[in-house]
């Protein structure tokens, strides 16, 4: 069991599978992008599955979500998962994604038994995503959503995260959009996880900013706190329901408290949480001989070092030491 010292128990495991991404958000890398990890130092396709393995059959884990960097350019995707699906007990599995590319495999990956998906769109107006991602693929996203919607990828969640200045107007219409869509629209604060170090915490929209703003449109009625549990989204019924809309907001409202998360990184590493300075090595002990054993050892003792909160509440909160393609969001 990954429990820590505070009595969290970690049962969702985040795993990223490349770095590398085909979009370039001004608030995750600059235009020219990152100097990648290289082959060798990401996790085989056999490394991934074993560690996979040993978190839900040893240590408790029972939800998987692949991540990036974009893990829809990892070569074998479909494979991991159909493996991933295999294991007994079946973890539930989901993907994040920017979507691009999804409408060519959303019907692969739910055959070869991926659950769910999360897609980030950020707006509606094909020119403010060339602005926000410096890449014309607008429809490409619109495109790969429906494809998973029609694949029973379900819920289909939507990821978006409000900029001043370019799309801080847009949460009513996008709200109206998912709600027609049958997409369930989770906004997300913007978090410092920028390689170019330019998030500035009194310039994000928060979470205040953005319930302000679809009160002018819809009434929200707060969801029964007990269903939350460790979800990261408040969740709120929109005009009576039975649509929703979440809100993640991680900077002003932290929920470190109920987090159940551990992640393992592209390379390799262990992060008890997405902000943690310090990182546990599996690849060179899984590489070195190491027993399954061995491995989870490690990895309950990584999780038993994870701290009370994130930091991300401290306005004197410092850059994480690598950016968010890196470790996986």
């Amino acid at each position: 069991m990954l429990i820590d010292t505070y009595g969290r128990v970690a049962t969702d495991l985040r795993v990223s599978l490349t770095d590398r991404c085909n979009l370039r958000c001004t608030y995750c890398m600059p235009e020219e992008g990152l100097q990648w990890l290289a082959k060798p130092d990401l996790l085989t396709d056999d490394e991934i599955v074993r560690l996979v393995r040993i978190a839900v059959t040893r240590l408790g884990i029972t939800e998987v979500r692949f991540t990036g960097g974009e893990p829809l350019l990892r070569p074998g995707l479909v494979s991991l998962v159909e493996r991933c699906a295999a294991l007994r007990p079946r973890p539930r599995i989901s993907l994040t994604t920017n979507g691009i590319g999804l409408a060519r495999t959303a019907q692969a990956l739910a055959d070869a038994g991926l659950d769910r998906v999360n897609v980030s769109l950020d707006t509606l107006r094909p020119d403010v995503f060339q602005r926000l991602t410096r890449r014309k693929r607008h429809q490409d996203v619109l495109d790969g959503l429906a494809a998973a919607r029609a694949a029973g990828l379900t819920p289909v969640k939507v990821n978006t995260v409000l900029m001043p200045g370019l799309n801080d107007d847009e949460a009513p219409d996008l709200l109206a959009w998912a709600l027609d869509q049958g997409y369930e629209l989770r906004f997300i604060e913007q978090m410092p996880l920028d390689a170019q170090h330019g998030w500035r915490r009194d310039g994000m929209i928060t979470a205040s900013d953005i319930l302000a703003s679809l009160s002018t449109r819809f009434a929200l009625t707060p969801e029964d706190a007990g269903e939350r549990g460790a979800a990261p989204a408040e969740r709120w019924l929109v005009d009576g329901g039975p649509g929703r809309v979440g809100v993640i907001a991680s900077v002003t409202r932290p929920f470190c408290g109920a987090c159940d998360r551990t992640r393992l990184t592209a390379d390799g590493q262990i992060r008890n949480c997405l902000f943690a300075r310090e990182e546990t090595d599996l690849r060179a002990a899984l590489r070195s001989g190491a027993t399954d054993e061995e491995l989870a050892g490690r990895w309950e003792r990584a999780m038993r070092g994870k701290k009370a909160g994130s930091g991300l509440d401290d306005p004197a909160f410092l850059q994480p030491q690598r950016p968010m393609s890196a470790i996986g969001g």
